[in-house]
């Protein structure tokens, strides 16, 4: 704009006051101005935009608070005009409304309107008034930022509060530390010019844009900045996070193997990347995104808010600006090969994910989780068992900005690990490794609950186990309460309650001795009391319940509002359980469970539910 524009009268329009361009613009010599006229259908949208929580209002009426100050100072004068709107007047805004009555009193003032918005300036000139349009120029982007100050190469994020001094996440994914930035605590007015200054770029550059605006909090997307802006009432002060990538990456700088590799290119179309916060999933799926657009797959994401720096090839849509019907009609339509969900937190993202995946869009997912079994956890309840096998095939867990485990899952029918009679044989959801396709855990439907069970690396197998039964079958002449642990291939821990070690042992050992050539083992007899001492060392949340065990079924009654609880027997893990609403765990007495948990009982052991 050409310096020092003198102009007699102006009236300013909504969307100037909410950029502060106004006082800016005087401020720099760049306007000269005699009078300022604010219509007060102006400052009535303003109010009413502050009344409904959003920073543009708040942002406006400072707008005006400091012209006002600069009217006292004399620079010029500063008056209200106009009839204030009717409420279906401010309602109807977006259409044009409050617009229309700030040209009339342009018009009927003979002032100059100041607009930032091309429809209002030619629809202005169009009745003969006087505009003077800023040029928001879209594809401007060199202008600095007070937040990009905030910023150097190593920061992740920064954090800004009223009140609080600055800090910014400094690092990379995993390994990041928090490092103060300033000591002079931020005051209200700071993070108000703050939060003006990203408005107003968010609605001026190309690369940027609001994406959402509710009462109390404003996301916006600066360029390659994710900007959550919080205040009043919402939160008990004005707040500013901005999350920055730190490195862009490709799917090459990840090191996968070749098997890998051929999964990702070929065989995967319901993945999940897993990882908790700060890892560097959406990194991750990024370059997963890219990868399969350069493969000349049509690739679109879903996210909320868009923060995904991708190329223009593929199309980002966000979750905020539709609804899941709206999302899955589109996606079904535009048939992309390859759908990325970025952040799934809620229960209608999970059925969305699902039901676009059966109707056979390959999908990428991204989602919060400590471990990588907690991925797949996360679908349970929300989408039936024998579903999930068709909805997801490969778990990739992120860890420091690498890829730690892949897990892959498939539904076989058999006969769940820990059990043994054929007439169990059922349903079940393998989880495997994918590297070495050892399996890592089982899921299967137990009565009415929902079972996932380990599959450790040093899980017994059906011989050893046939070992221990026939040790525990052999000294149940001498002791009614045994326990066998396998230590070895040739070594075995027998526990007996301690009144019956002798009988066991026999005079000078010669019953053991004798055992032990029967068996082919190597037998160490310990106290019963000293194997439960051992259990009691388990730690952790544990959880009120009752048992009942009178009929077919171990009834387990929990007395608590939780989800998922593991059960123990002393210190030792027999499964986890996603609990319905009953508060219900119903476990058959005839099967290996069950007859691990009447064992128990009978043996006085402690039972654990754990959290």
């Amino acid at each position: 704009m050409t310096k020092n524009i003198p102009l007699e009268k102006i009236v300013p329009d909504t969307c100037i006051l909410v950029e502060a361009l106004v006082s800016a613009q005087v401020e720099k010599k760049q306007l000269s101005i005699k009078e300022i006229i604010i219509h007060e259908a102006t400052l009535a949208e303003l109010e009413h935009q502050a009344n409904a929580g959003k920073a543009i209002g708040f942002i406006g009426l400072d707008e005006i608070k400091h012209l006002r100050e600069m009217a006292d100072q004399k620079l010029f004068t500063l008056r209200f005009s106009g009839r204030r709107p009717s409420a279906a007047e401010t309602r109807m805004a977006a259409q044009g409304e409050i617009d229309a009555l700030i040209r009339q009193l342009a018009y009927e003032e003979d002032a100059t309107l100041l607009t930032a918005d091309h429809v209002q300036a030619k629809t202005a000139e169009a009745r003969g008034i006087k505009v003077l349009l800023f040029h928001n120029e879209k594809n401007r982007q060199e202008r600095s930022l007070q937040i990009e100050t905030f910023f150097d190469t190593q920061t992740m994020s920064v954090h800004l509060r009223e009140g609080v001094t600055p800090f910014a996440k400094k690092g990379v994914p995993g390994k990041w530390e928090f490092v103060m930035l300033s000591e002079k605590e931020l005051t209200e007015e700071d993070l108000k010019k703050i939060s003006s200054e990203i408005i107003t770029e968010a609605n001026s550059r190309k690369d940027s844009f609001l994406e959402l605006e509710r009462d109390g909090s404003t996301i916006a997307q600066l360029g390659p900045y994710r900007i959550v802006i919080l205040h009043p009432p919402l939160s008990d002060g004005w707040e500013i996070t901005a999350v920055r990538p730190v490195k862009k990456l490709s799917l090459d700088d990840y090191k996968l193997s070749e098997k890998l590799k051929q999964r990702i290119a070929a065989h995967a179309e319901g993945v999940l990347v897993a990882g908790a916060p700060g890892q560097g999933k959406t990194t991750f799926a990024q370059a997963l995104a890219e990868y399969y657009a350069a493969k000349g797959k049509i690739v679109k994401t879903i996210e909320a808010p868009r923060d995904m720096v991708l190329p223009q090839s593929i199309t980002q849509l966000s979750v905020s600006k539709a609804t899941p019907e709206e999302l899955h009609d589109i996606l079904l339509l535009t048939r992309p090969d390859y759908t990325v969900f970025d952040e799934m937190r809620n229960t209608k993202d999970f059925a969305l994910f699902a039901d676009l995946r059966l109707a056979g869009v390959g999908l990428i997912g991204v989602i919060h989780a400590t471990k990588a079994l907690d991925a797949i956890q996360r679908f349970i309840g929300r989408t039936e068992l024998g579903v999930i096998p068709h909805v997801i095939d490969t778990i990739l867990f992120i860890k420091e900005g690498t890829v730690h485990t892949v897990l892959s899952i498939q539904m076989l029918v058999k006969v769940p690990e820990g059990m043994t009679e054929a007439d169990l044989a059922r349903p079940v959801v393998v989880v495997s490794d994918f590297e070495t396709e050892k399996p890592v855990a089982e899921l299967y439907s137990y009565g009415e609950e929902t079972v996932v069970v380990p599959v450790t690396e040093h899980a017994e197998s059906g011989a050893r186990k046939l070992a221990a039964k026939t040790v525990e079958h052999a000294l149940q002449r001498f002791s009614t309460q045994v326990k066998v642990e396998l230590t070895g291939d040739h070594n075995a821990t027998v526990y007996v309650p301690e009144k019956d070690i002798g009988a066991v042992i026999g005079k000078e050992g010669a019953t053991v001795t004798r055992l032990e050539k029967e068996l082919g083992l190597h037998l160490d007899v310990r106290a019963l009391t000293e194997k439960v001492s051992e259990q009691k060392k388990v730690t952790g949340n544990q959880v009120p319940f009752e048992l009942e065990y009178g009929g077919k079924h171990v009834e387990i009654f929990v007395n608590a509002h939780v989800k998922d609880v593991h059960l123990y027997v002393g210190s030792t893990y027999l499964a986890s359980f996603n609990i319905g609403k009953k508060g219900i765990i119903r476990i058959k007495k005839s099967n290996s469970l069950g007859k691990t948990l009447m064992n128990a009982i009978d043996a006085d052991e402690q039972i654990r539910v754990m959290t």
